[in-house]
């Protein structure tokens, strides 16, 4: 199995990064060739043509050239996604925005490449009463491009320590291979 993390995470040595390596281990773990890769530097869709250009026509953005095609072509390639929200306070930031909207417009439909395509989501909310916004707007970026979302982690210092192992927990388990609603054995 090749699982993906997709991170939008800029400090390495912060809380967000250490539950990323937890995903990372639990899928290496569990026998995945799991990699990390980051959406820094990807740029804003540029809304060619009226806003459906190439990425309709042909499932590929026009201006992929600044490392979106490259994960794009990556996110393709795996069996098993982790997309890494950063941390947020009612809003998903520029670059995770940005790729979250080409890869949507790129995939949107039930016949695209991530197509029942499992994905654990991370968010790292500021406040508490932030917690449903990264949900919302993964639930929302599943449905338009048919992936499944496997679980929802939702990690702040406080609950950190038992979110990490979460974080490994799931991260083996979906290289594992376990499909989404099959419960767990007793």
């Amino acid at each position: 199995m090749r699982y993906l993390l997709i991170s939008g995470i800029t400090n390495p040595d912060g809380l967000c990064s250490s539950v990323m390596e937890e995903v990372l281990k639990g899928a290496t773990d569990g026998g995945a060739q799991a990699e990390m890769l980051t959406v820094e530097g990807v740029g804003m869709c540029k809304n060619c043509k009226d806003g459906w250009g190439s990425c309709k026509s042909e499932h590929c953005c026009a201006f992929a050239k600044d490392g979106f095609g490259s994960l794009h072509e990556a996110i393709k390639d795996a069996d098993g996604l982790c997309i890494a929200l950063p941390p947020d306070s009612g809003k998903t930031p520029g670059s995770v925005s940005g790729f979250l909207d080409r890869l949507r417009n790129c995939e949107n439909g039930q016949f695209g490449q991530l197509t029942n395509k499992p994905v654990l989501v991370l968010t790292f909310p500021v406040k508490t009463d932030n917690l449903l916004t990264g949900l919302e707007i993964m639930d929302r970026f599943c449905r338009q491009t048919g992936a499944i979302i496997f679980d929802f982690l939702s990690v702040q210092s406080w609950n950190s320590d038992y979110a990490r192992a979460s974080a490994y927990a799931a991260g083996k388990v979906m290289a594992f291979g376990r499909k989404v609603g099959v419960t767990a054995a007793r």
